[in-house]
């Protein structure tokens, strides 16, 4: 158990509670050593059956725990600023999952308090980076075979969005892996926003803009259009189609299960995040871990985190507004000039 990692997980909700599982059962070389969630019966509940594990809930408290080698911040939002800001100041590794913060603000400090160190510590958890589907994309792209990308086309469906869900939340915490994702299959900064808004669908709730539809501008030129509608009560569906000069590519197609019988066929249709992006979660953490335990830090930076609550703050205006609403980043620090690459 020495030889391991380990990882005290802040936050054991429903994230918080499969990466706890998976760092157990799935990833090699490393152990959970302690959990922290404000709610004392929830954190005890994720943690139960899994020896030498401390449980707290002051996530400070877990940080300092004995065995706490790195950190998987996997609470809400607003408290990642605060966790992110502990860990380095304990020289702790640490996955962040996403919003990094959620505020442009707060990002912005992220990324300053961690240049000032020199040295990265942190990896932010856009998961679609780890995907199979968005990783051969990205190498065809990279490739130059289709040529100039002129623009993506995305999808983002839910079965249905969760008590307290507002029409901002589309963008900033749904459409948010589109953001990261546009930048990184471009290698482009998102410079403006548009969007558009259709007569709500009778299955959102009241008051709920459910769908929208979210136009960026790329820096050189390219555009992006996302599709996100979180209550569309049939499935879980993420799609991506690139197209270029010389060809176009998709993904996100489903090639699952098809059940057939008597007079008729049923293909399954994932119902939720953590089953149609498993797979990327695992290959995400598995990654995190081997390289801590090479005492690198790879995969998504603090700049990225940064660029996609820049992006999704202009997004949240534009849909406030009804009109297109231009990015404002900071300059971007020496120790991140390949971000979003």
């Amino acid at each position: 158990m020495g030889d391991l990692l380990g990882v005290a997980v802040l936050g054991a909700g429903h994230m918080g509670a499969d990466h706890i599982r998976r760092l157990d059962q799935v990833v090699s070389g490393a152990r959970v050593a302690a959990v922290a969630d404000p709610d004392a019966e929830r954190a005890a509940s994720a943690a139960a059956g899994l020896d030498g594990v401390s449980v707290h809930t002051d996530p400070v408290a877990a940080l300092d725990a004995p065995g706490v080698a790195a950190v998987l911040i996997a609470s809400p939002g607003p408290a990642h600023e605060e966790a992110l800001l502990a860990a380095f100041a304990r020289r702790l590794p640490v996955l962040c999952e996403k919003p990094m913060v959620p505020d442009s603000a707060g990002a912005l400090r992220i990324v300053e308090a961690e240049a000032a160190l020199g040295r990265r510590l942190a990896q932010i958890g856009f998961m679609r980076r780890y995907d199979a589907e968005y990783r051969r994309l990205k190498a065809l792209l990279d490739g130059g075979r289709l040529g100039r990308p002129l623009m993506l086309h995305c999808t983002h469906r839910n079965v249905s969005s969760p008590a307290g869900f507002t029409s901002a939340m589309l963008i900033n915490s749904s459409v948010s892996h589109e953001i990261d994702a546009a930048r990184w299959l471009l290698g482009q900064e998102l410079t403006a926003v548009t969007v558009l808004r259709p007569t709500p669908s009778s299955g959102a709730p009241e008051g709920l803009l459910d769908p929208q539809f979210v136009l960026f501008e790329t820096e050189r030129g390219a555009l992006v259009d996302v599709e996100v509608f979180v209550n569309s009560g049939f499935g879980y569906q993420v799609r991506c189609e690139a197209v270029c000069e010389a060809g176009s590519a998709r993904i996100g197609d489903e090639h699952t299960m098809v059940v057939t019988t008597r007079g008729s066929a049923r293909e399954e249709v994932a119902q939720d995040y953590l089953v149609r992006f498993a797979d990327a979660y695992d290959r995400e953490v598995q990654a995190w871990v081997d390289a801590t335990r090479r005492g690198e830090v790879t995969g998504p930076d603090v700049w990225d985190g940064y660029a996609a609550s820049a992006v999704a703050e202009a997004g949240v205006r534009a849909l406030r507004t009804g009109g297109r609403v231009a990015v404002d980043l900071a300059p971007r620090p020496d120790l991140y000039a390949t971000a979003g690459r």
